[in-house]
Protein backbone atom coordinates (compact mmCIF):
# COMPACT_ATOMS: atom_id res chain seq x y z
CA UNK A 1 0.00 0.00 0.00
CA UNK A 2 1.35 3.39 -1.03
CA UNK A 3 0.55 6.17 1.45
CA UNK A 4 0.84 9.95 1.40
CA UNK A 5 1.11 11.31 4.94
CA UNK A 6 0.26 15.01 5.03
CA UNK A 7 1.48 16.40 8.35
CA UNK A 8 4.77 15.37 9.94
CA UNK A 9 4.10 16.33 13.55
CA UNK A 10 3.92 13.95 16.50
CA UNK A 11 0.59 12.42 15.49
CA UNK A 12 1.62 12.13 11.85
CA UNK A 13 4.87 10.42 12.82
CA UNK A 14 2.96 8.03 15.05
CA UNK A 15 0.50 7.16 12.28
CA UNK A 16 3.36 6.65 9.85
CA UNK A 17 4.96 4.28 12.34
CA UNK A 18 1.71 2.32 12.67
CA UNK A 19 1.52 1.89 8.91
CA UNK A 20 5.17 1.04 8.27
CA UNK A 21 5.43 -1.40 11.19
CA UNK A 22 2.20 -3.29 10.46
CA UNK A 23 2.08 -6.90 9.32
CA UNK A 24 1.56 -5.51 5.80
CA UNK A 25 4.02 -2.57 5.81
CA UNK A 26 3.08 0.47 3.79
CA UNK A 27 5.37 2.62 1.69
CA UNK A 28 4.92 6.11 3.13
CA UNK A 29 5.66 9.47 1.53
CA UNK A 30 5.73 12.39 3.98
CA UNK A 31 4.67 15.94 3.14
CA UNK A 32 4.74 18.95 5.45
CA UNK A 33 5.00 22.71 5.11
CA UNK A 34 8.17 22.31 7.20
CA UNK A 35 10.49 20.43 4.84
CA UNK A 36 13.02 19.65 7.58
CA UNK A 37 10.31 18.15 9.78
CA UNK A 38 9.09 16.08 6.82
CA UNK A 39 12.61 14.69 6.33
CA UNK A 40 12.98 13.91 10.04
CA UNK A 41 9.67 12.07 10.16
CA UNK A 42 10.41 10.23 6.92
CA UNK A 43 13.77 9.09 8.30
CA UNK A 44 12.15 7.97 11.58
CA UNK A 45 9.59 5.76 9.84
CA UNK A 46 11.77 4.61 6.93
CA UNK A 47 9.67 6.65 4.52
CA UNK A 48 10.37 9.26 1.86
CA UNK A 49 10.01 13.02 2.19
CA UNK A 50 8.24 14.64 -0.75
CA UNK A 51 7.42 18.19 -1.81
CA UNK A 52 4.45 19.82 -3.49
CA UNK A 53 6.25 19.40 -6.79
CA UNK A 54 7.03 15.69 -6.34
CA UNK A 55 3.91 14.43 -4.55
CA UNK A 56 2.10 11.70 -6.48
CA UNK A 57 -1.16 9.79 -6.44
CA UNK A 58 -1.28 6.96 -3.90
CA UNK A 59 -3.56 4.27 -2.52
CA UNK A 60 -4.20 6.09 0.76
CA UNK A 61 -3.93 9.73 1.81
CA UNK A 62 -3.59 10.37 5.56
CA UNK A 63 -4.29 13.85 6.92
CA UNK A 64 -2.54 14.64 10.21
CA UNK A 65 -2.63 18.42 10.47
CA UNK A 66 -3.86 20.89 13.12
CA UNK A 67 -7.64 21.19 13.53
CA UNK A 68 -8.03 24.61 11.82
CA UNK A 69 -6.22 23.41 8.68
CA UNK A 70 -8.09 20.12 8.25
CA UNK A 71 -10.77 21.14 5.75
CA UNK A 72 -8.40 23.06 3.46
CA UNK A 73 -5.75 20.35 3.48
CA UNK A 74 -8.32 17.64 2.74
CA UNK A 75 -9.62 19.71 -0.17
CA UNK A 76 -6.09 20.15 -1.51
CA UNK A 77 -4.92 16.56 -1.31
CA UNK A 78 -8.03 14.39 -1.58
CA UNK A 79 -7.57 13.96 -5.32
CA UNK A 80 -4.21 12.25 -4.64
CA UNK A 81 -6.11 9.33 -3.10
CA UNK A 82 -6.73 6.52 -5.55
CA UNK A 83 -8.60 4.35 -3.07
CA UNK A 84 -8.86 5.78 0.45
CA UNK A 85 -8.45 8.83 2.66
CA UNK A 86 -8.39 9.22 6.43
CA UNK A 87 -7.72 11.90 9.03
CA UNK A 88 -6.41 12.06 12.59
CA UNK A 89 -7.00 15.77 13.12
CA UNK A 90 -8.99 15.64 16.38
CA UNK A 91 -12.48 16.70 15.32
CA UNK A 92 -14.82 14.69 13.15
CA UNK A 93 -17.67 16.82 11.83
CA UNK A 94 -15.56 19.02 9.54
CA UNK A 95 -13.12 16.37 8.25
CA UNK A 96 -15.84 13.80 7.56
CA UNK A 97 -17.83 16.31 5.50
CA UNK A 98 -14.71 17.50 3.68
CA UNK A 99 -13.60 13.97 2.80
CA UNK A 100 -17.08 13.09 1.52
CA UNK A 101 -17.15 16.28 -0.58
CA UNK A 102 -13.69 15.89 -2.11
CA UNK A 103 -13.26 12.10 -2.22
CA UNK A 104 -16.80 10.77 -2.67
CA UNK A 105 -15.69 7.53 -4.37
CA UNK A 106 -12.94 6.69 -1.87
CA UNK A 107 -12.96 4.72 1.34
CA UNK A 108 -13.17 7.30 4.15
CA UNK A 109 -12.17 7.00 7.79
CA UNK A 110 -11.86 9.53 10.63
CA UNK A 111 -9.78 8.54 13.66
CA UNK A 112 -9.03 10.32 16.93
CA UNK A 113 -6.39 8.68 19.13
CA UNK A 114 -7.25 9.80 22.67
CA UNK A 115 -3.65 9.76 23.83
CA UNK A 116 -0.29 11.28 23.09
CA UNK A 117 1.76 8.99 20.82
CA UNK A 118 4.16 8.10 23.64
CA UNK A 119 1.21 6.82 25.70
CA UNK A 120 0.03 4.23 23.18
CA UNK A 121 -1.89 1.91 23.44
CA UNK A 122 -5.18 3.65 24.18
CA UNK A 123 -8.70 4.33 23.00
CA UNK A 124 -9.33 5.34 19.39
CA UNK A 125 -12.86 6.33 18.31
CA UNK A 126 -13.46 5.79 14.62
CA UNK A 127 -16.06 7.09 12.17
CA UNK A 128 -16.10 4.70 9.22
CA UNK A 129 -17.86 6.89 6.70
CA UNK A 130 -17.16 4.53 3.81
CA UNK A 131 -15.30 1.36 4.70
CA UNK A 132 -13.31 -1.07 2.60
CA UNK A 133 -10.16 -3.21 2.50
CA UNK A 134 -7.67 -0.37 2.98
CA UNK A 135 -9.44 1.19 5.92
CA UNK A 136 -9.85 -2.32 7.36
CA UNK A 137 -6.07 -2.74 7.09
CA UNK A 138 -5.52 0.51 8.99
CA UNK A 139 -7.96 -0.48 11.72
CA UNK A 140 -6.33 -3.89 11.97
CA UNK A 141 -2.87 -2.33 12.30
CA UNK A 142 -4.11 -0.14 15.15
CA UNK A 143 -5.75 -3.06 16.95
CA UNK A 144 -2.60 -5.18 16.53
CA UNK A 145 -0.81 -2.60 18.69
CA UNK A 146 -3.35 -3.26 21.49
CA UNK A 147 -5.34 -0.09 20.88
CA UNK A 148 -9.07 -0.19 21.63
CA UNK A 149 -10.59 0.98 18.36
CA UNK A 150 -14.34 1.52 18.62
CA UNK A 151 -16.87 2.78 16.12
CA UNK A 152 -18.79 5.96 16.89
CA UNK A 153 -20.68 8.72 15.12
CA UNK A 154 -19.59 12.25 14.34
CA UNK A 155 -22.18 13.65 16.73
CA UNK A 156 -21.32 11.30 19.60
CA UNK A 157 -17.59 11.94 19.26
CA UNK A 158 -17.72 15.73 19.02
CA UNK A 159 -20.18 15.98 21.92
CA UNK A 160 -17.94 13.81 24.10
CA UNK A 161 -14.93 15.98 23.28
CA UNK A 162 -16.65 18.97 24.88
CA UNK A 163 -16.25 17.20 28.22
CA UNK A 164 -13.15 15.03 27.88
CA UNK A 165 -11.08 17.69 26.17
CA UNK A 166 -12.44 21.27 26.24
CA UNK A 167 -13.94 21.22 29.74
CA UNK A 168 -11.21 19.02 31.21
CA UNK A 169 -8.37 21.15 29.88
CA UNK A 170 -10.12 24.37 30.90
CA UNK A 171 -10.61 23.12 34.46
CA UNK A 172 -6.99 21.99 34.77
CA UNK A 173 -5.55 25.18 33.31
CA UNK A 174 -7.86 27.32 35.46
CA UNK A 175 -6.53 25.56 38.55
CA UNK A 176 -2.97 26.14 37.33
CA UNK A 177 -3.66 29.84 36.78
CA UNK A 178 -5.39 30.36 40.13
CA UNK A 179 -3.32 28.13 42.42
CA UNK A 180 -0.48 29.58 44.42
CA UNK A 181 2.74 27.75 45.14
CA UNK A 182 2.76 25.93 48.50
CA UNK A 183 5.39 23.75 50.18
CA UNK A 184 5.07 20.12 49.11
CA UNK A 185 4.31 18.95 52.65
CA UNK A 186 1.04 20.89 52.52
CA UNK A 187 -0.19 19.09 49.40
CA UNK A 188 -3.21 16.83 49.74
CA UNK A 189 -3.74 13.81 47.48
CA UNK A 190 -6.27 15.83 45.47
CA UNK A 191 -4.14 18.97 45.10
CA UNK A 192 -1.06 16.90 44.26
CA UNK A 193 -2.99 15.05 41.56
CA UNK A 194 -4.26 18.33 40.09
CA UNK A 195 -0.75 19.79 40.15
CA UNK A 196 0.51 16.75 38.26
CA UNK A 197 -2.25 17.26 35.68
CA UNK A 198 -1.28 20.91 35.24
CA UNK A 199 2.30 19.81 34.57
CA UNK A 200 1.09 17.22 32.07
CA UNK A 201 -1.12 19.63 30.15
CA UNK A 202 1.36 22.51 30.13
CA UNK A 203 4.11 20.14 29.01
CA UNK A 204 2.54 20.05 25.54
CA UNK A 205 2.06 22.70 22.87
CA UNK A 206 -0.25 25.62 23.65
CA UNK A 207 -1.43 25.73 20.02
CA UNK A 208 -2.89 22.24 20.30
CA UNK A 209 -4.90 23.17 23.39
CA UNK A 210 -5.98 26.47 21.85
CA UNK A 211 -7.26 24.62 18.78
CA UNK A 212 -9.28 22.28 21.01
CA UNK A 213 -10.85 25.20 22.88
CA UNK A 214 -11.78 26.82 19.57
CA UNK A 215 -13.20 23.61 18.12
CA UNK A 216 -15.34 22.47 21.04
CA UNK A 217 -17.65 24.24 23.47
CA UNK A 218 -17.19 23.63 27.17
CA UNK A 219 -14.80 26.12 28.74
CA UNK A 220 -17.58 28.63 29.41
CA UNK A 221 -19.50 25.94 31.31
CA UNK A 222 -16.50 25.37 33.56
CA UNK A 223 -16.23 29.10 34.25
CA UNK A 224 -19.96 29.28 35.03
CA UNK A 225 -19.72 26.33 37.41
CA UNK A 226 -16.79 27.95 39.23
CA UNK A 227 -18.79 31.16 39.63
CA UNK A 228 -21.73 29.21 41.05
CA UNK A 229 -19.47 27.55 43.61
CA UNK A 230 -17.83 30.84 44.54
CA UNK A 231 -21.20 32.55 45.10
CA UNK A 232 -23.03 29.65 46.80
CA UNK A 233 -24.35 29.76 50.35
CA UNK A 234 -24.35 26.54 52.40
CA UNK A 235 -27.63 25.24 51.00
CA UNK A 236 -26.70 26.02 47.40
CA UNK A 237 -23.26 24.47 47.86
CA UNK A 238 -24.89 21.29 49.13
CA UNK A 239 -27.08 21.23 46.03
CA UNK A 240 -24.12 21.79 43.69
CA UNK A 241 -22.04 19.20 45.50
CA UNK A 242 -24.81 16.62 45.12
CA UNK A 243 -25.27 17.54 41.46
CA UNK A 244 -21.56 17.04 40.85
CA UNK A 245 -21.57 13.70 42.69
CA UNK A 246 -24.45 12.44 40.57
CA UNK A 247 -23.24 13.92 37.28
CA UNK A 248 -23.27 11.52 34.35
CA UNK A 249 -19.57 11.80 33.65
CA UNK A 250 -19.02 8.07 33.09
CA UNK A 251 -22.01 7.41 30.89
CA UNK A 252 -24.14 5.90 33.66
CA UNK A 253 -26.82 7.19 36.00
Amino acid sequence: MDVLLVGAGAMGRWLGTVLTESSRPASVSVLDTNAELARETADAIDGTAVTLETVSTVDLVCIAVPIPAAADVIAEYADHANRAILDVTGTMATPVVAMADHAPEAERLSLHPLFAPENEPGNIPAVIDSGGPLTDDVLGALEARDNDVFETTVEEHDKAMETVQAQTHAAILAFGLSAESVPEQFQTPVSAALTDLVEQVTGGESRVYADIQSAFDGAADVADAARQLADADDAEFDRLYEAARLSDTDGSE
